[in-house]
């Protein structure tokens, strides 16, 4: 199963120079980096990125996380995945633009 990351374009351009990370100043806050299913992907955009445009979003098959993925309880008690080591280029499947327009960001085509 795909889980997705969404990244402010500074964050990844970190993520793919020095080929690891430990996510945005939140995910380093919390402890983890914070991951949405494809149903949780577009309140997740909507809440935390809504006026921003310049982002990427980055698919994860959530197997190849093993047991460092913990799926745990969040925004209205549903389960979200939350990654707790370093996200590594290795364990990126795609990545691909998420501008954002009129009516919100466009996801790629597949995502939902």
């Amino acid at each position: 199963m795909l889980i997705y990351k969404i990244f402010r374009r500074p964050e990844w351009d970190a993520l793919t120079a020095l080929g690891e990370t430990d996510g945005a100043p939140v995910d380093v806050a919390d402890g983890f980096v914070h991951f949405s299913a494809a149903p949780q992907l577009a309140e997740t955009a909507a809440k935390y990125f809504a006026e921003e445009s310049n982002l990427v979003l980055v698919a994860c098959d959530s197997a190849r996380l093993g047991a460092d993925l913990k799926w745990e309880a969040s925004r209205g008690g549903a389960l979200f995945p939350h990654l707790y080591r370093r996200l590594r280029m290795a364990d990126v499947v795609w990545d691909k633009s998420l501008p954002l327009g009129a009516a919100g960001h466009i996801f790629p085509e597949g995502v939902f």
